[in-house]
């Protein structure tokens, strides 16, 4: 048996005829483990490898002056190795260490720092970095929620939403991703187009100037009505833009098929079927939301002592001023997502209508070019007839050509004969061959 003593480790092995067994024991330095290996020495058991059993049920431990990490002792009763049960003094594990254990969890963990653009109630924008932890601690969010609103997953997230949860409202209309609060709004990727349109409309609306005496709406569903708002006028810019060029290209054509005019036609209908898949998920959302009176209850309640029952879904409030400004607040928000879905109706109408005119333009194109190729068609399958009819007429004169005597080269009119027989041969084959091909409409 070879002892190793350390600070708080004794290290000692046994060896056996059949086996050794190294064994660590926690706890003071020398006098309780000389105790312990005088026991070992003495015990006529056989030693089999329990080094786990003891490691877990043997401790020999002693107060320490050193470090102040025991509360109040309690009796344990602990198995000795060879048997014995003793009496020992062993105090709870303590929390330090546990708080040490839970902390090495998440050793090499990343927390994704997010730059934003945060807005407050009162119009101050400011710029600032905020890690997830800290993010679903102020938001009240789950990290589920984040998903929809991250800009690391912009492709995988690229259908609109709008989830409302319980102090908050996640916002992803394309290149606008934010979560809006009670007191302010956070927009990620604030330099994209979205971002800088949602902060553009949203200030203005902040302004106590600008409320013409009107009443004040809470700052939530103004931030909601904003970014219905920007992302709306966006749409109906991008049409704007791009209806006159469509509309000139349909007066052009097909009269001018350039390559010039044909490459802008196939831009001019790419963006149009992305402007009206866009246009199509936006009235989607809103379709979906309005379909829904549940989500848009969450978002009058918010803020406010009010709940949803269970049963019927219906507001229940302890202030029954609050529960009439709810249901207040509930039907212009019905009012204001069907004034937003005519507007996105008709975009998307729009779109579509000046898309069906450019599938009709190519299809008139497609049948243009058609009848061009067949008239191209018929000219060289003539040519081909008369080339035939020449050459047959080319092989009468080259067999008259051949240095072998005929007898034919001895009359005068000989030479006038041949050649007019072969041109009226050629041109009676010709137009045989041209009528059949008529009557079999061919050509």
């Amino acid at each position: 048996m070879a002892l190793t003593p350390s600070p708080n480790l004794l290290q000692f092995s046994v060896q056996s005829p059949s086996t050794s067994v190294h064994y660590l024991l926690f706890g003071s330095p020398w006098p309780c483990s000389q105790q312990l290996s005088q026991k070992i020495r003495n015990a006529s058991v056989p030693l089999v490898p329990i080094a786990v059993k003891v490691s877990s049920r043997v401790r020999c431990l002693t107060k320490s002056t050193e470090e102040n990490w025991w509360s109040e002792p309690e009796t344990v009763a602990a198995d000795d190795v060879d048997g014995v049960r003793e009496d020992t003094k062993v105090k709870p594990p303590p929390q330090k260490i546990i708080a040490s254990a839970s902390d090495t969890l998440s050793l090499g963990i990343r927390e994704p720092v997010y730059e934003v653009v945060e807005v407050k109630t009162n119009g101050v924008v400011s710029t600032r970095k905020i890690n997830r932890r800290h993010l679903l601690k102020s938001s009240g969010l789950r990290p589920r929620d984040i998903r929809s609103v991250d800009p690391s997953l912009f492709l995988t997230n690229s259908m609109p939403s709008l989830v409302v949860r319980e102090h908050a409202i996640l916002l992803n209309l394309g290149s606008l991703r934010a979560i809006a609060m009670q007191e302010r709004v956070l927009i990620f990727d604030y330099n994209r187009k979205g971002g800088k349109a949602f902060i553009d409309t949203l200030l203005p609306r902040l302004n106590p100037k600008n409320m013409n005496g009107g009443p004040c709406m809470p700052f939530m569903i103004e931030a909601v009505e904003a970014a219905l708002l920007s992302r709306v006028q966006r749409l109906e810019q991008r049409l704007m833009y791009i209806e006159p060029r469509v509309q000139a290209l349909l007066e052009v054509l097909p009269n001018r098929l350039t390559a010039d005019i044909l490459e802008q036609l196939r831009i001019s209908k790419q963006t149009l079927v992305e402007l009206s898949s866009r246009a199509g998920a936006f009235r989607q959302m809103l379709l979906d939301l309005l379909e829904d009176p549940h989500e848009i209850r969450r978002i009058c309640i918010m803020g406010r002592n009010c709940r949803l029952s269970k049963g019927n879904e219906d507001l229940e409030c302890s202030v029954p001023l609050e529960k009439q400004i709810a249901e207040e607040e509930e039907e212009e928000i019905e009012m204001l997502l069907e004034n937003y879905l005519q507007r996105c109706e008709s975009c998307h109408g729009q779109s579509e209508r000046l898309l069906d005119s450019a599938k009709e333009m190519e299809d008139s194109i497609a049948v243009n070019l058609s009848s061009r190729r067949l008239e191209v068609s018929r000219v060289e399958l003539l040519l081909q007839v008369g080339t035939f009819c020449v050459a047959v007429g080319a092989l009468v004169a080259g067999i008259f050509g051949m240095n072998l005597r005929s007898y034919l080269e001895e009359h005068v009119f000989a030479f006038w004969l041949t050649t007019a027989g072969i041109i009226v041969g050629a041109v009676v084959a010709f137009f045989l061959m041209y009528s059949y091909l008529r009557t079999r409409k061919i050509l």
